[in-house]
């Protein structure tokens, strides 16, 4: 399986990790250590799309060392979820997977975090949906908005062209999960 999102001429590789993909939408943060001290990234940015150098997968410099990882608390009232959809039960990579965090007051999302595994060739946040959700009314054709938009710009070959409906599909399931309201 390859990647649908953030690819290159030079790289279609997936990025397989399954515990990546909410601590993306968590904001989780990264700690580094090396020669020239210490330093905090956010993984958002840890992890670097292949453009023309697939090789270099992340921000880590020769000799740094990672020491910690920081999950930031969520608002109280909060909401989370995390689903991956895969072929087998067991020791299988996400074909596709959501990891979605929310606040929601009065019917309103005030708050959306949204990442996507299984179509990237880094953990996907997907920016584009959260900016759907954020002041939207909690409702199916919002979230299916909003999985379009995390979507958008995807770069199937023939044997992954699924994945971009399993994809949105998993995407509005997770959030359908998150709001309460399963269809």
């Amino acid at each position: 399986m390859h990647a649908i999102l953030g690819t290159s001429d030079h790289c279609i590789a997936l990025h397989a990790s399954d515990v990546a993909v909410p601590l993306v939408a968590l904001d989780a943060i990264v700690h580094v250590r090396g020669a020239n001290g210490t330093r905090s990234v956010p993984l958002t940015r840890f992890y670097l799309l292949p453009g023309d150098t697939p090789h270099i997968e992340n921000v880590l410099q020769h000799g740094e060392l990672i020491t910690a990882l920081e999950i930031p608390l969520l608002p109280e009232t909060a909401r989370s979820h995390y689903l991956k959809v895969r072929d087998r039960v067991s020791y299988e990579f996400a074909l596709t997977s959501a990891g979605v965090a929310l606040v929601i007051e009065d019917g309103l999302i005030q708050q959306a975090r949204v990442a996507l595994g299984g179509v990237g060739t880094i953990p996907w946040r997907a920016w584009d949906a959260e900016e759907v959700l954020e002041g939207a009314s909690v409702g199916a054709d919002v979230f299916r908005t909003a999985a379009e938009a995390a979507l958008e710009g995807a770069r199937p070959l023939p044997g992954t062209a699924f994945k971009v409906e399993l994809a949105k599909r998993t995407l509005v399931r997770t959030l359908e999960t998150v709001a309460g309201v399963l269809s």
